[in-house]
Parts: C-alpha cells; sequence; structure tokens
C-alpha cells in the first residue's frame, strides 16, 4: 500500500518528467479511476494544460496545472510510473508531458484522480487531515497522541491524527520503539515516547531516501507475508492480528504490554 515515502516518490516523478511542461495528451483507459468527471470532461480540463508545481499532503499528491489542480490518492494498490515501455493492463490514465508518458497505475482502484478548481475544492476533497508525519518534532508528536485514548497504532494510522502513515510504517515504528502496538499513550513513560518520536523520523527518512518503506533484514518489514515470521531483532516468533481493520505485525518478546 501506498504510503507516505511511496507518494513522496511519485511526486518526485512529477518534478522531473511533468512539471515546466505542457499536457500534451490526456489517455484515459479505465474512466473509473476519474472521480465526480466523465472521462470527456477529464480530457477536456486538462488539454494543453502546464505543470507549474507539485506537492503531497500526506498521502494526497497534487500536481498544480496553471489553471487546474490534479489530485493524487493511491488506496492500496495506485502508482505513478514513467511509461518507458509499451501501456500496461493496469495504467489506467496516461499523461503525456512533452516526450514523456506518465501513467496512473492501479489494481484495485480503491481511490483515483480528481481534480480541482481551487484551494477550496482541494480542501473538500481531501477533508480534515492532521500535520504530516515527516518533521515532526518530539513535542508536536506529544501534543497530538496526548489527545488520544485510542491504541497507538489506531491513532497512528488516523489521517486526521498524523498524515501520512498507513499499516506498515506504523508497525515498524513501533517495533522499532518496542512499544505493542495496542497500547494507549497514555501508558508510556517519557524514554517510551522519546524512541517513539525518534524511531518515527528515522524510520522515515530512511524510506524516503529509498522512495518505499525499505524490506531490509534489520526492518520488521523484511518478515511481512512470510509463512513464520521472525523478529528481527531478537528471533522470537512475531504476533499478527487485526488492529483498526489492518493486520498487523509485533514481537511479543521486544513489545510487551506492560502489567
Amino acid at each position: 500500500m501506498p504510503e507516505l515515502p511511496d507518494v513522496e516518490r511519485f511526486r518526485r516523478v512529477l518534478d522531473v518528467y511533468a512539471v515546466g511542461q505542457r499536457l500534451t495528451r490526456v489517455e484515459v483507459r479505465d474512466a473509473g479511476v476519474l472521480r465526480g468527471r466523465s472521462a470527456d470532461e477529464f480530457v477536456k480540463l486538462l488539454r494543453r494544460r502546464t505543470c507549474i508545481g507539485t506537492e503531497r499532503r500526506g498521502k494526497w499528491l497534487l500536481a498544480r496545472l496553471d489553471a487546474s489542480i490534479l489530485l493524487f490518492h493511491f488506496g492500496m494498490t495506485g502508482s505513478l510510473v514513467v511509461e518507458d515501455r509499451d501501456v500496461g493492463r493496469l495504467d489506467r490514465v496516461i499523461f503525456s508531458f512533452g516526450a514523456h508518458k506518465i501513467a496512473y497505475r492501479d489494481l484495485r482502484k480503491l481511490r483515483g484522480i480528481w481534480i480541482a478548481r481551487s484551494e477550496e475544492d482541494v480542501s473538500s476533497v481531501i477533508g480534515n487531515q492532521g500535520p504530516d508525519a515527516w518533521g515532526l518534532t518530539p513535542s508536536g508528536l506529544d501534543e497530538i497522541l496526548a489527545r488520544h485514548r485510542a491504541p497507538l497504532k489506531s491513532v497512528l494510522m488516523n489521517q486526521t491524527a498524523i498524515a501520512g502513515l498507513g499499516n506498515m510504517l506504523s508497525d515498524e515504528v513501533l517495533w522499532c520503539a518496542r512499544v505493542h502496538p495496542l497500547r494507549s499513550y497514555a501508558s508510556l513513560d517519557d524514554s517510551d515516547r522519546l524512541a517513539l518520536s525518534r524511531c518515527l523520523q528515522r524510520t522515515l527518512r530512511a524510506s524516503l531516501r529509498a522512495g518505499e518503506i525499505p524490506r531490509r533484514r534489520a526492518w520488521l518489514s523484511s518478515q511481512r507475508s512470510r509463512t513464520n515470521p521472525r523478529c528481527p531483532r531478537c528471533g522470537a516468533a512475531l504476533a499478527t492480528s487485526k488492529i483498526a481493520g489492518r493486520t498487523s505485525y509485533w514481537c511479543p518478546v521486544c513489545q510487551q504490554v506492560p502489567d
């Protein structure tokens, strides 16, 4: 699932291949990813527009054109890729910026693409979001999490609390900090809270550098979807369960719930 570092990678794709370029052609191959516009209207609104800038807001990507704003949300399986071969069957919309083709690729089509005409439209589409996870200071994180009594895993994935984190990043941060996903923020001591803040920024820094959540041997992410996942730190068998509707991984040895 695309999370903050993936969306930032997609933003960089647009920065390199779209910013300063005119949109010479838009091919809608599957209108099922368009939100609030027909295929004809979508193409008409974008024809001959120039991309003047990009922005990421949590898991949302904005491409600012000279007369409108494209909003992308990638759901569970979406991505933006530069097409250097024949169009694939999962490429739903193809944007031609100058000599480059950029494809919105998606298997499940859970979210999609919007066109906004103003900042008010953008706010209406995105809705209420908390501050971006990247760059949150320890005091900023503390202020946010102290307002919530729900399990930490649920709060970290709540976009109205903190924008940009999803299932995998939340698990990675909690494992790094040795905090059980069902603990509340109020149950943490000062050292736990500092570890949580440091692990959040450390995990995001490495993920942003990689353009995705790394599947390194020393990361919890390396064990996801394995038949017998083990803790990369202590070797114990990892536990899994549904938390906030998502499959969560944690180590019952490293991430114990205090008595």
